[in-house]
């Protein structure tokens, strides 16, 4: 059981972190970001700390050069010291933690030195750096609210924590600078985040546009499954948000799979895919291989990977006793097991060559009577409050075949 609720975790929880992993454009775009964040955080800093506080201001006062001193020695060090650091954990993997743990680690460093060196020297504070400022102006490029609410946070709380350990009101002109900067900054952010969402749009619109045109097509094989894969997608996604478990982004991308969860069906022989009456054992093999054909010519297809599990397993059984690998319970991944009650239902309430389709009170009682057996008990519970939703888009929904006459209603629904 243990080992069970691990491969749900796996699949349901950590859904989101393995979609950005798996997608190579957002890893590189991500890893990119971070080495011109690096890369312009150390000339900044070095420019503004060695050249201009060090050489170019005492020059301008007529001063001699400033000569660091230890503390000052110790935290060049230790700034340097965090690039290998970073590099170690991008090596690592740990891709979009390492921006976190690198201002982390600055700022500690910062107003470690800046109190060290107020209590220990004859220097008096300096409000603030400016490569700690231009953090905020850097932090936009990365497209993350939640980071540039760590960079916010972080900066306000070290100058509040160095005025309160120095006792000065110096780190008032830092904090208000970075108030104000941070409204530019989140102006930044949220221009970019409207560039990204429209290419994300664009991108999700021709996706799903290229999906329908390969169902269609696909359909043409068989006229009496013609929007089948359009509703067991709406059924689908209808139960799959009531979870409340999944982003709009899973959501969108869930809901490409299913109107792709038949397309092993390209490889089924019409004969067999259009036959009026009850299929032999060895026509149902052969129906039964769909899914793994399904799986397998998506499986190379960029922002479908991650959702192959749903087309290979729709036909497993909460009892076992499915099909293609036999899994039961929770073995088989959440999302498939709602597209198997999806894909049942829509089969039942759908006209078919050798049937007509079941009213809908019958199909509900059907889904109902398979709790525990074929389908997920929890998930059968969430469709009694799904299943209005589902009615209603079933009588508004615009059938484009007549119904078949012939009606043979003992034959058994799912079977295909």
């Amino acid at each position: 059981m243990k080992v069970k609720r691990y491969r749900e975790m796996i699949f349901t929880r950590g859904m989101k972190v393995e979609a950005m992993l798996d997608n190579q454009a957002l890893t590189n775009t991500e890893r990119r970001t971070l080495k011109w964040f690096l890369g312009m955080f150390y000339v900044t800093y070095f420019f503004y700390e060695v050249f201009f506080q060090a050489i170019y201001g005492p020059f301008l006062s007529g001063e001699k050069a400033l000569k660091p001193n230890i503390i000052n020695i110790g935290m060049y060090v230790m700034v340097l010291a965090l690039l290998p650091i970073t590099l170690v954990l991008l090596k690592k993997g740990k891709l979009f933690f390492v921006k976190y743990f690198f201002v982390f680690s600055y700022l500690f460093i910062s107003i470690s030195y800046e109190v060290l060196n107020v209590l220990y020297s004859s220097e008096e504070y300096k409000s603030g750096n400016a490569v700690e400022v231009l953090f905020l102006l850097f932090s936009p490029i990365f497209v993350n609210i939640k980071f540039f609410r760590f960079v916010l946070v972080a900066l306000i709380l070290k100058y509040s924590l160095a005025g309160l350990l120095l006792g000065t009101t110096e780190v008032f002109f830092p904090i208000t600078l970075v108030l104000l900067l941070s409204v530019i900054a989140y102006i930044i952010l949220k221009r970019f985040q409207v560039y990204v969402s429209a290419i994300r749009s664009s991108y999700n619109d021709q996706l799903t546009g290229i999906v329908k045109g390969v169902i269609a097509t696909i359909e043409l094989k068989d006229p009496y499954t013609r929007g089948h894969s359009e509703r067991v997608a709406f059924y689908a996604n209808s139960l799959a948000r009531a979870l409340n478990q999944y982003s709009e982004t899973e959501l969108a991308s869930f809901y490409n799979a299913c109107l792709l969860h038949d397309i092993g069906k390209v490889n089924i022989p019409d004969a067999i895919l259009m036959k009026p009456s009850r299929l032999d054992a060895e026509e149902f093999e052969i129906i039964k291989s769909h899914p793994v054909s399904g799986a397998e010519a998506i499986q190379k297809v960029n922002g479908l990977q991650r959702d192959i599990d749903v087309i290979k397993y729709h036909h497993e059984r909460w009892d076992g006793k499915g099909y293609p690998d036999q899994l039961s319970g929770e073995e088989t991944p959440l999302l498939a097991r709602v597209v198997a009650i999806a894909d049942a239902f829509d089969a039942m309430t759908s006209s078919r060559s050798y049937r007509n389709a079941l009213p809908l009170e019958e199909a509900y009682k059907r889904i109902l009577e398979g709790k525990g057996t074929q389908f997920d008990p929890n998930l059968v519970d969430v469709f009694q409050s799904v299943f209005p939703e589902w009615a209603q888009f079933h009588q508004s929904y615009e059938w484009s075949y007549k119904k078949p006459l012939l009606n043979h209603d003992t034959r058994e629904e799912v079977s295909r």
